[in-house]
């Protein structure tokens, strides 16, 4: 049995080599496996800047100090440590805590009002604003009167009056 190990590997240089070779990509996948097990702050702090903090309002937890924040990142970082990606992490906090932990909410459904309607408003303003100027345009431009002869005296208020004006 081990000469037909011997004869089918060949020469015991090749089994020093094929044996290092096992040796190194057994210790590459190890080091692989400790890196991944280990996020890094930096992997935590991304997927932390996109919620917010389950007390503070309006703070993001990636920058919140609270235990509550301190928790959850431990949380995100475990994740991330079993193997879980960001958009996974996400679903989890929004499944457990609802949209509002969202940082920006999802452009879908009735939350693409969001994004939506301040350029709709943008819009409809720009369109006003260009409506009035071209109004006060209009209002602005010099009116030409072209002056008119005065309307005829009747001859009988003439008349009327040089006989007042004789009298005296």
């Amino acid at each position: 049995m081990k000469g037909m190990w011997r004869k089918s590997i060949g020469t015991p240089r090749m089994s020093k080599l094929i044996g290092i070779v096992v040796l190194l990509l057994l210790a590459l996948l190890w080091v692989t496996a400790v890196a991944a097990q280990e996020p890094t702050a930096d992997e935590v702090n991304r997927i932390a800047k996109k919620l917010y903090c389950p007390v503070c309002p309006n703070t993001p937890l990636d920058v919140c100090e609270t235990k509550a924040c301190e928790d959850w990142r431990a949380l995100i970082r475990d994740m991330l440590a079993a193997g879980k990606d960001e958009e996974a992490i996400l679903e989890y906090f929004v499944s457990q805590y609802g949209v509002q932990v969202l940082a920006a909410p999802p452009r879908r459904g009735f939350t693409a009002l969001v994004w939506i309607l301040p350029f709709a408003g943008l819009l409809v303003g720009g369109w006003i604003l260009a409506q009035v100027f071209r109004h006060r345009h209009r209002q602005t431009e010099p009116v030409v009167t072209v002056p008119q002869d005065p309307p005829p005296i009747p001859t009988e208020y003439l008349v009327r009056l040089e006989e007042d004006v004789r009298k005296g």
